[in-house]
């Protein structure tokens, strides 16, 4: 499958996410072009502010492969990630993250900082942004307009 494919499920996933009123992000893992978890936001429903899907996805595919590093993965996720996410991605040794929508308040794979690059990680992780960002971005910023108007 090509990234833009991979993207498509995780936007499925935001979409969920939409669908019991988190804010829509949705990634999933992979390695070796298999599917390993998929994920949405969780910290309202869960009352866990660490329940971002990138963190949900990590969790369900350490468990499912009974191992917290998963090298040689693939994150995909609908929203660049923030330092929290980032962080999580790195320790477990990720070695791509391929997101969506940038987001200039929080991103730090480049938008608001590029921590992906920083020299104070022991771990290097390859980052790209855009794939189909316009369909991310206006998954969010509709469910935000809908949540301004009621």
């Amino acid at each position: 499958m090509t990234d833009k494919e991979w993207m498509e499920l995780a936007i499925q996933q935001a979409k969920l996410a939409k669908n019991i009123d988190e804010v829509p992000v949705g990634a999933v893992l992979v390695r070796d072009e298999q599917l390993i978890a998929s994920a949405h936001n969780q910290p309202i429903s869960t009352n866990d502010p660490t329940a971002h899907a990138e963190i949900q996805v990590l969790r369900a595919a350490g468990k499912k492969l009974n191992n917290y590093r998963l090298p040689n993965t693939t994150l995909y996720v609908t929203l660049e990630p923030c330092t929290m996410c980032l962080g999580a991605m790195i320790h477990a040794r990720v070695s791509r993250v391929v997101f969506g929508a940038y987001d200039p308040k929080t991103g730090v794979c480049g938008s608001c900082q590029d921590l992906a690059t920083s020299a104070c990680f022991n771990h290097s992780i390859k980052t790209q942004g855009g794939i189909l960002a316009d369909e991310c971005k206006d998954l969010l910023q509709r469910f935000f307009k809908n949540r301004r108007n009621k």
